[in-house]
């Protein structure tokens, strides 16, 4: 089994420089999936929003995407905070 330092193992699209400086604050990470269960929006609005540079920040593990549930949740207050004010 070998071990990786976090910060080998995100890999950062070009158009999310500051991902680079967040790393993941929880003990497991969410697919697509469960995001998708959480927000109750399909798997493929949160490609979309992804390729918009929109919705909350994923991380890449190898091919697969996976997302911070505290971001998620950080996100989500966010993005209803601007949509009130």
């Amino acid at each position: 089994m070998q071990i990786y330092d976090k910060k080998e193992l995100i890999m950062v699209r070009k158009s999310e420089p500051e991902a680079a400086l967040l790393l993941p604050e929880c003990e497991r990470l969410w697919t697509a999936d469960d995001v998708s269960a959480f927000l109750g929006v399909p798997v493929t609005t949160l490609h979309q929003w992804r390729y918009l540079g929109q919705g909350p920040t994923a991380f890449r593990v190898g091919r697969h995407l996976r997302y911070d549930p505290v971001r998620v949740k950080r996100w989500l207050v966010e993005s209803c905070m601007g949509e009130a004010g």
